[in-house]
């Protein structure tokens, strides 16, 4: 792949043109779909590049290409989910090691933390990352990692990126964070020092609801053979056609992000101003205590919008009046989603945990779609006034 010269073209050049966006045996205008289990030795005394396909399989390394061409990394890597390369990460980590963990973390994140890893001996600590005392405070004999997540889900703190990987760097900790929600269009974490950026690519990277991935990308060449032999190991690869699908949901994300945040950036504004809000969480805007961090470590806001209507009675009666974004978990679609935590992507939390984390039980999170905004807010409207 001619990665050092796309390293200095645009963005939106570089979603189009990786370095295997044509087909090197036939020109033809996209990676081919090498829908195959095995690959054929035709000298057995000099193996193949690709001998088996959950070791490696050409679509899938173009896309694994892509990634780390657009996160700036050295390698990459692609998952069945979001949760399989997350989950393949936290097992860099070894029984007996601690992690420090964003507290308002991904409740699928959460649920692997506190109900799996801690079966094989690996424990964590969830702090309020937007306080580096607190993150430091944490720091055990046995601490080995960071995993940061900003803007966090669903209250979108912000973590200052570069001052905590300054800090665990000076303390030989390895530092992960998932970049979901920004993309690498928008935030490039590795450029701040971070060691393992994580995504669920079923989301903005896929943007279209007909994919399940997720993706990583390493720093350096020594993480990424580790992550490699974990990929392989452990066996929880993409196949060929999600792979073909989400490097063809990837060649629009500017475009889709551009307009998504344009439009988001709007209805945070306006719902801070509606009577039946109780408050609003989005990083562009003026009051939020994240802003001046976020701005200097992200190019955008991004395009998911979180408010508190006051109960959980009266967010199920706007969920129930809905009409234009579907009600569901996920977010990152060309459709506008609207979900509630407390009982999709965070139900695994109890409640308690939730309310100490501000995730309550009339909190909503609102992916904000391409659909025309004035249609999108005439549709709150209506469904917050009842």
């Amino acid at each position: 792949m001619a990665q050092n010269n796309n390293q200095e073209r645009g963005f939106a050049t570089k979603l189009l043109h990786f370095g295997a966006e044509i087909d090197e045996h036939t020109g033809a205008s996209s990676v081919p779909v090498y829908q195959a289990s095995t690959f054929h030795h035709h000298d057995i005394f000099n193996p193949p590049e690709y001998d088996y396909s959950r070791s490696g399989n050409p679509t899938r390394q173009a896309l694994e290409d892509a990634i780390t061409l657009l996160e700036g990394g050295k390698r990459g890597f692609a998952f069945a989910s979001g949760m399989a390369a997350i989950s393949t990460a936290f097992l860099l980590l070894s029984a007996g090691d601690h992690v420090i963990v964003t507290e308002d973390v991904y409740g699928g994140t959460y649920r692997l933390l506190t109900t799996i890893l801690t079966r094989l001996g690996i424990e964590s600590t969830f702090v309020d990352m937007t306080d580096l005392d607190a993150v430091k405070a944490a720091l055990k004999s046995n601490t080995k990692a960071v995993y940061m997540e900003t803007p966090s889900n669903p209250t979108l703190k912000i973590t200052d990126i570069g001052a905590v990987c300054s800090w665990a760097k000076e303390k030989g900790l390895l530092t992960l964070l998932d970049n979901t929600f920004m993309t690498p269009y928008h935030q490039r974490p590795i450029e701040h020092g971070v060691d393992v950026v994580l995504h669920s690519a079923t989301k903005f990277l896929g943007g279209h609801s007909d994919v399940l991935a997720g993706l990583a990308v390493t720093a350096d060449e020594s993480l990424g053979r580790r992550l490699k032999q974990l990929q392989n190991g452990l066996g929880s690869v993409l196949a060929p056609q999600e792979s073909w699908l989400l490097m063809r949901g990837m060649k629009t994300l500017q475009a889709r992000m551009e307009a998504s945040e344009r439009s988001a950036r709007r209805m945070a504004e306006w719902l801070a101003s509606h009577p039946e809000v109780e408050r609003v969480y989005y990083p562009g805007l003026p009051d939020h205590p994240g802003r001046d961090i976020h701005e200097r470590q992200s190019l955008g806001y991004g395009a998911v919008v979180s408010f508190d209507v006051g109960s959980g009675e009266r967010a199920k009666a706007l969920m129930s009046r809905i009409q234009l974004p579907l009600v569901a978990v996920s977010l990152g679609a060309v459709e506008s989603i609207l979900s509630y935590p407390a009982m999709m992507s965070h139900a695994a939390m109890p409640r308690e945990v939730r309310y100490e984390r501000g995730i309550s039980d009339g909190l909503v999170r609102y992916s904000v779609g391409l659909e025309n905004i004035e249609d999108l807010l005439d549709d709150l409207d209506s469904a917050l006034r009842g």
